[in-house]
């Protein structure tokens, strides 16, 4: 062999390798994980250990249906009290939220991080317990002050929230997350003559009936199964396929 076909030789060995390794490269396949997130929202021990007159807790859960979707759970508990100008008052109760997030993030590969928006629905079973409050019948009188607490039970509100947030995979199925949502009430059992100011689960009620809420979570993903993302050629992005 000469020195002319081996430059040959050598030029199509490496074209052949180069070819290969592109097929290769196209022919990856990346899948989509389908699975239960189970998590909690670590914004409220974290709230609870620097305000001594809260105790609350919230479990969160989402499952994903789609390329895009996710239906959506929280479950939680709430007993705060309350203190201002004029009136002490204790929340104490339960509330679940359902729902749905849609992703509007385009991942990369193998990615599955995540920036949402939600609607959720949200339930409360409560009773607050009217600590103490203060009467101003007139000016000229001296005020009334009421020590004798008032408790009213089997209270209920319902609720609906828009949710905006992001959801970042910082290890192997193991989540960070962050959200932000406006509430509005639909509809509130109240006591006489005593407004809920504060609703497990929706928090501050304010004038409009309106309320906002933020949360931070961990979750963790129990893999249930893939589906299938196809390369497309000439482009970075992927597009999904199923099986």
């Amino acid at each position: 062999m000469n020195l002319k076909h081996f430059i040959l030789s050598v030029c199509l060995f490496i074209t052949l390798s180069i070819s290969a390794q592109k097929i290769k490269k196209d022919s990856i396949v990346i899948k989509d994980v389908y699975g239960l997130r189970v998590g909690i929202d670590i914004s409220n021990p974290a709230r609870t250990f620097f305000n001594n007159k809260r105790k609350s807790i919230e479990l969160l859960a989402d499952y994903r249906i789609s390329k895009k979707i996710f239906v959506a759970i929280e479950l939680g508990y709430l007993d705060k009290n309350t203190i201002e100008d004029y009136i002490n008052f204790t929340t104490n109760g339960q509330y679940f939220k359902l729902g749905a997030n849609y992703n509007l993030y385009e991942n990369w590969l193998d990615m599955e991080n995540e920036v949402f928006v939600g609607l959720r629905y949200g339930h409360a079973n409560f009773k607050q317990t009217l600590n103490s409050y203060t009467v101003f019948s007139d000016y000229a009188l001296p005020t009334i002050q009421n020590n004798e607490p008032i408790t009213y039970s089997a209270l209920n509100a319902n609720w609906a929230e828009l949710v905006f947030g992001l959801k970042v995979e910082t290890f192997s199925n193991i989540f960070l997350g962050a959200s932000f949502s406006f509430k509005k009430m639909i509809s509130s059992k109240e006591p006489d003559n005593f407004k809920n100011l504060y609703i497990p689960g929706f928090d501050r009620v304010y004038l409009n009936n309106g309320g906002i809420g933020f949360n931070y979570s961990i979750s963790y993903r129990l893999p249930l199964y893939k589906k299938r993302k196809a390369n497309n050629k000439g482009k970075n992005d992927l597009k999904n396929t199923a099986e």
